[in-house]
């Protein structure tokens, strides 16, 4: 009995689904296909793309809870957190940041708390689990732009063929936003979607600065403002500036290599005390208990942290060279 009403609610879905699904593909099939005539037509660009949207509005909601967005819109923190969130390419919005960092912050010192009763090493706990979420925004922003450095050559390469080919530097931006894929791509879309939009070329590069820090990218906007106002071969100064780039990148990587035993030195003179203070607390937890149940210990405690910190970052310093 249950098989046979089963059948029939599946009959019954086909008969008044089906339709009603064709008749909303039909027109958007159609609509698809009167854009890739009219793209074809025009010759501006390929048929694929029309399927990618880009949002230039701009997002002030902070989060989707609405006194929860109105409250952090009073504080300057939000933006800054909002931005690192655009660069990271996530998401995720600002407020819902700030909630996983409270509760990443607050279950963990609870729990310490609760085995332990000592405040001093909950709190410990708890704010370097709580900074863990900005963490992980932090890495995948480095990565996101490391990513970006690595490509902006063949990006360049592309606009300097498209400036030679006789397109205008608007039109070479938007054949680096459609060949060459993200982050690049996106970012450079997007400078071309805000110069169609009416927004100044100045203005348009300064965004895209904004939105990707990085040296080299200073490197080609400076290049290409400064051709803008003096004039000159603008293919010949990009092509100059990919060769700087690349030359640049290859030196960063040597002088990584060359300073990896040095990094290596720092996060095992940093973690060494931490791991070693663990074992020996699980060899003989009565003698390591003295470091958090006697003044004299969390005193000891507290200095041998701060000298370690200090010391990975002078460490840290020393092995990061700018080029």
């Amino acid at each position: 009995m249950l098989l046979i009403i089963i059948l029939v609610f599946i009959g019954v879905f086909a008969v008044v689904a089906m339709p009603w699904i064709a008749s909303a593909v039909g027109p958007a099939n159609k609509a698809k296909e009167v854009q890739s005539r009219l793209a074809s037509a025009l010759a501006t660009e390929a048929p694929e793309q029309h399927d990618v949207i880009l949002n230039l509005r701009k997002n002030d909601q902070f989060s989707s809870i609405p006194w929860l967005n109105k409250k952090l819109l009073q504080f300057e923190l939000t933006p800054y957190l909002r931005k690192r969130l655009d660069q990271a390419n996530l998401s995720w919005s600002a407020g819902r940041l700030l909630m996983l960092s409270a509760v990443c912050f607050a279950v963990p010192s609870y729990l310490v708390d609760w085995k332990t009763s000592m405040i001093l090493p909950s709190l410990g706990v708890g704010l370097v689990t709580g900074l863990g979420p900005y963490g992980f925004v932090l890495f995948k922003r480095s990565k996101r732009f490391a990513k970006f450095e690595e490509r902006l050559p063949e990006a360049l390469d592309l606009m300097v063929s498209g400036l030679r080919a006789g397109h205008s530097l608007i039109a070479a931006m938007g054949l680096v936003g459609r060949e060459v894929p993200d982050p690049v791509g996106g970012e450079f879309k997007a400078c071309f979607e805000e110069q169609n939009y009416g927004l100044e070329l100045k203005s348009a590069i300064e965004n895209l600065i904004d939105r990707v820090p990085l040296q080299d990218m200073r490197i080609v906007a400076t290049a290409i403002m400064i051709q803008k106002e003096s004039g000159g071969n603008l293919a010949e100064v990009l092509d100059k500036t990919s060769y700087v780039i690349r030359e640049r990148f290859r030196l960063k990587r040597e002088i990584r290599t060359h300073t990896a035993q040095g990094r290596l030195t720092g996060w095992i003179l940093s973690l060494l005390p931490v791991v070693l203070g663990i074992a020996l607390f699980f060899v003989n937890p009565q003698m390591m208990s003295i470091l958090w149940t006697r003044p004299i210990g969390v005193d000891l405690l507290w200095a041998s942290a701060a000298m370690t910190v200090v010391g990975g970052l002078i460490i840290r310093h020393i092995v990061n060279m700018e080029v």
